[in-house]
């Protein structure tokens, strides 16, 4: 991998995580006040419709997926649009903004595991050892509450999240040659309306029309503009590597919430020194291989694709 490809995949990755960072102490409110489903799919509407309108401004072709790599996208969208935000929605409307921020760190363990033994990437040492000094930080996080049992199911909620999208991000990689913007258009614009019908089904009320706009263009910068950038990160990085970098995302979650008023605890404390030793470990580890992608047909037209220049 060339020097130049690696900086622009990990000026992605970063840019990525801060603005998806941003989205945990943002979203707070309204995932206290209103029902997940109802959240998430306002959310995931914002990124559909902003994306949808920013590719059809840059003229991007209709995005056209070989057989062989739909049933990714679907299974991308089935648990990265629809299982992963109402999880982290209902986990974080009992849990204080910056803890549920550091625990976003355990998106990036699932994503390496199983990028390593599902889909058989290469590993390293310092990799590893990073993952588990991660993962310490997060088990200081779940005992971080007056009673552990309080903390306990919202933990596992926002752990169920971070799954799915490990799962979600490792099936995008199999499609990240396509086009960046439509691909996450189309998970937005699949996952929006199916978390509103399931937030209708449930008898969940409509926000004021204020809150709608707030969530909407929430969704569009921190969930469609992080995701593009993450998939431009995914197609010149690698799966797990991606998802190193992106562990920055809930440090910056974790110090927004903080400066917006959320209590500063010991546990904060502790799990952040952590997963920072363990992000310190992702990036000093020395990635020398060439990265190739995966089988995958191009099917669509380069030129429009900013996003898309690296040699092949």
């Amino acid at each position: 991998m060339s020097s130049s490809l690696k900086n622009s995949g990990v000026q992605a990755g970063l840019a990525s995580a801060l603005l998806f960072g941003a989205s945990t102490p943002l979203a707070k409110p309204f995932a206290s006040d209103f029902n997940p489903f109802l959240v998430a799919g306002v959310l995931y509407l914002g990124s559909g419709v902003g994306l949808f309108t920013l590719r059809a401004i840059r003229g991007n072709p209709r995005l056209e997926l070989p057989t062989s790599n739909r049933a990714s996208l679907i299974g991308a969208v089935f648990f990265g649009g629809v299982l992963a935000p109402v999880l982290m929605m209902y986990g974080l409307s009992s849990m204080a903004a910056s803890d549920a921020s550091l625990l976003l760190n355990t998106e990036a363990v699932f994503t390496a595991v199983i990028a390593w033994f599902v889909f058989k990437e290469n590993f390293d040492r310092n990799i590893v050892f990073g993952m588990l000094v991660i993962v310490a930080g997060a088990a200081v996080l779940s005992f971080s509450g007056e009673s552990w049992r309080s903390q306990l199911v919202p933990t596992l909620a926002i752990l169920g999240a971070c799954l799915c999208w490990g799962i979600d991000n490792n099936l995008t990689g199999n499609v990240a040659a396509a086009d960046a913007v439509s691909l996450a258009s189309i998970k937005g614009l699949v996952a929006g309306p199916t978390n509103l019908i399931l937030a209708v089904a449930v008898g969940a009320s409509m926000p004021p029309a204020r809150s709608i706009v707030g969530l909407l263009t929430l969704g569009f910068i921190c969930y469609g503009l992080s995701l593009v950038l993450f998939i431009v990160a995914l197609r010149q990085l690698g799966t797990a590597r991606a998802g190193a970098y992106f562990c920055v995302a809930p440090f910056f979650g974790a110090t927004l919430a903080v400066a917006l008023g959320a209590p500063f605890t010991w546990q904060i404390l502790v799990a952040g020194c952590l997963m920072a030793l363990g992000i310190w470990l992702h990036l000093i580890e020395n990635h020398e291989h060439e990265h190739s992608h995966g089988d995958f047909d191009h099917a669509h037209a380069h030129s429009p694709d900013i996003t898309h220049r690296h040699p092949h």
